[in-house]
C-alpha cells in the first residue's frame, strides 16, 4: 500500500488504501514510499501485528518511483486534504531525494499544501551530513519518534544500527531541524511508557525547545 489514510484505530479498521478512502475532505494522506530503515524496533509492527492482505503497508512488490506516487496523487484534489504524512513501515527520509521530489511536484500545482514527515530522526547518520537544510520549504511538520528519555533505553527499543550514539543523534537532528521546518516535535506513546519517563521526555524536549506529543496508545 502507497497512498492510504487511517480510519477507526489502528488494529481495527486500520490502514485503507487511498482508493477506498471516499470522500478526502479534512483528512490526511499517507505516504509510504520504503521499507527500509536503519532501525529493527521491538515494538514495530512487522513483528508484533499480522496486517491482513489488503491491510498490509509491507512493498512486495519494491518502491515505487517518483512518477508512480505521482501519478496515483494526480488522480485526487489535494486541495481539500488536511494534510500529507510520509511515514509507513520504513524510514521516509531513507529515500530523502525522492521525497523531496514528490513534494516540490505537488506544491506546484498546490503551493499551500500542508506536508509532514514521521521519522526516526536518524537522517543525518544515514547520510553522514546535516540533511535539515533540505526540509525547509517543504515541511511544515517534523515529527520525531522519541520513544524513550535516555540513549541506553532508546538503543534496546530501537537496535538502531548505528549504536548508542544514535539518541544523541536524533536531539541534535531535532535541534537543526528547528531553523527551517516551523514545528518540531518528539513523540512518545501513553501506556507504554510510564508517567515519570513522559515527564523526563518531556524535560528533554523543553531544552531542546521542541513540543512534546504523547500519542494515544492502540491496541
Amino acid at each position: 500500500m502507497i497512498l492510504y489514510t487511517v480510519t477507526g484505530n489502528v488494529g481495527s479498521e486500520g490502514y485503507l488504501d487511498i482508493s477506498k478512502s471516499g470522500d478526502l475532505t479534512g483528512k490526511n494522506i499517507y505516504v509510504n514510499m520504503t521499507n527500509k530503515c536503519p532501525c529493527n524496533c521491538v515494538f514495530c509492527l512487522r513483528h508484533t501485528k499480522k496486517m491482513m492482505e489488503e491491510n498490509n503497508l509491507w512493498l512486495k512488490e519494491g518502491e515505487p518511483d517518483v512518477e508512480t506516487v505521482l501519478k496515483m496523487f494526480s488522480q485526487y484534489d489535494l486541495s481539500v486534504i488536511n494534510e500529507i504524512v510520509f511515514c509507513g513501515f520504513g524510514e521516509p527520509l531513507e529515500r530523502l531525494d525522492d521525497v523531496c521530489s514528490v513534494i516540490d511536484s505537488l506544491k506546484q500545482t498546490y503551493p499551500e499544501l500542508k506536508v509532514r514527515v514521521n521519522t526516526i530522526g536518524l537522517a543525518n547518520l544515514i547520510y553522514e551530513r546535516d540533511i535539515t537544510p533540505e526540509l525547509g520549504g517543504r515541511f511544515d511538520t517534523v515529527s520525531i519518534s522519541l520513544n524513550a528519555p535516555n540513549a541506553e533505553e532508546f538503543y534496546e527499543l530501537t537496535r538502531s544500527r548505528f549504536g548508542i550514539g544514535s539518541y544523541e543523534a536524533l536531539k541534535k537532528f531535532a535541534v537543526l531541524a528547528k531553523r527551517y521546518v516551523p514545528n518540531v516535535v518528539m513523540t512518545v506513546v501513553e501506556k507504554v511508557m510510564p508517567e515519570e519517563k513522559i515527564a523526563a521526555c518531556r524535560k528533554i524536549c523543553d531544552e531542546l525547545g521542541v513540543t512534546l506529543r504523547v500519542r494515544p496508545f492502540e491496541e
